[in-house]
């Protein structure tokens, strides 16, 4: 039961810890991604009003022109950034239903050790510790170097009548 429990705990924790650096990992690509496309819509807006300032057109066909591949420049990076917010919320998608069904899995894997500790504690002994459940759950300390739970040792404590 112990070895069970063990193997359950640890292997959660270990992919969580995984899962964790992967989102880490992804979330500041996203981060960084954005602020690129924000650098470059600011450039672009910047660069777009100082043409139109210094540019002396001959006719208004040539200014409209001009003005139409800025405009055009300016719908394909608009394309491009809702391509990329199309990307990111698919991936975050991804990570969520990810997420989701490592959290029903650790349900289903709780409630299973639950079950086999409820269908093992009518086995144990009256006079030994481990008889009630409750009692030795409020003895189990978390150790955060080893990362595993210490549990009290079984004690059977036999009572001599006189």
């Amino acid at each position: 039961l112990q070895m069970l429990e063990q193997q359950v705990v640890v292997g959660e924790q270990a992919q969580n810890k995984d899962l964790k650096e992967k989102h880490k990992r992804r979330k500041k690509y996203a981060d960084k991604r954005r602020l690129q496309l924000v650098a470059a819509l600011q450039e672009s807006n910047e660069d777009s009003s100082e043409q139109s300032l210094l540019n002396v057109y001959d006719s208004i066909q040539e200014e409209v022109r001009a003005k139409s591949k800025m405009l055009e420049k300016v719908h394909e990076k608009l394309r491009a950034a809702k391509t990329e917010i199309k990307d990111l919320q698919l991936e975050f998608g991804l990570e969520k239903m990810d997420y989701l069904s490592t959290i029903r899995r650790q349900e289903r894997d709780l409630m299973l050790c639950q079950q086999l500790l409820d269908q093992v504690q009518s086995l144990v002994w009256r006079d030994c510790n481990y008889s009630n459940l409750e009692r030795i759950r409020r003895e189990f300390v978390w150790d955060k170097e080893s990362g595993c739970w210490k549990i009290p040792e079984p004690v059977i404590q036999k009572t001599h009548l006189p």
